[in-house]
């Protein structure tokens, strides 16, 4: 080997991390997917993997290497494992490439909007909205200021469960017959088809979180 190649051999071991993942989108396949399923269920149940391996008939290393991710079990192997623990053959596959929804809404830039009822000097800012995650449910938190040129809005009434949670001011909230005095940290959680809404702010201006879930089809 040639000087020049030496030190480029050197050099490409030096860029090299030992510690990387050779295979960029392990966290994705579904082999790894599988493993986790099948250690997690095996846990849970309190089975150790030579008490599997007795049940299933498969050695401890076929085990070992399913829950490292490290080989793709046959549908035949995954039934036996599945009737071994006492779980459908779906439960091994749930977390593969399900796809979770987030919503990331920086500081002063939520989605400025009008309610019904609102008015002037009311700000509603929607902080995010996920209503199609198969939940059935959809979810809608507001932050809301409410200034000096506030005037009292009439009470809301709507389906679902609302929860506020109070950041600054001091306001009497009302739900239905009752008024409750919030301060910054105190926490409202009602159902929502009751009339409710700010009866009177004490001191201003006034933020809170309200955050709305309901059924999909209401």
């Amino acid at each position: 080997m040639t000087v020049e190649k030496l030190t480029r051999a050197k050099a490409a071991r030096l860029t090299q991390d030992p510690h990387r993942p050779q295979r960029e989108d392990r966290e994705n396949v579904l082999e790894i997917a599988i493993g986790r399923e099948l250690r997690a269920h095996r846990r849970q149940q309190e089975i150790t993997v030579a008490e599997l391996a007795a049940k299933t008939g498969l050695s401890i290393g076929m085990l070992s290497k399913i829950e490292n991710g490290n080989t793709s079990p046959s549908l035949t192997t995954l039934q036996t494992l599945a009737n071994a623990l006492r779980v459908p053959i779906t439960a091994f596959f749930r977390r593969f490439e399900e796809a979770r929804e987030y919503v990331h809404t920086k500081s002063g830039e939520g989605v400025e909007i009008e309610r019904a009822g609102t008015r002037a000097g009311h700000q509603y800012n929607l902080l995010g909205h996920i209503g199609s995650n198969g939940s059935g449910v959809i979810v809608e938190p507001y932050l809301i200021t409410l200034s000096t040129e506030s005037d009292i809005f009439p009470t809301f009434q709507h389906g679902g469960i609302e929860t506020i949670y109070m950041l600054e001011g001091e306001l009497d909230y009302r739900h239905g017959d009752d008024v409750v005095k919030l301060l910054p940290g105190d926490t409202l959680f009602f159902d929502a088809d009751a009339p409710h809404g700010p009866e009177y702010l004490v001191t201003l201006p006034c933020k809170y979180l309200s955050i709305i879930s309901y059924p999909q089809n209401a």
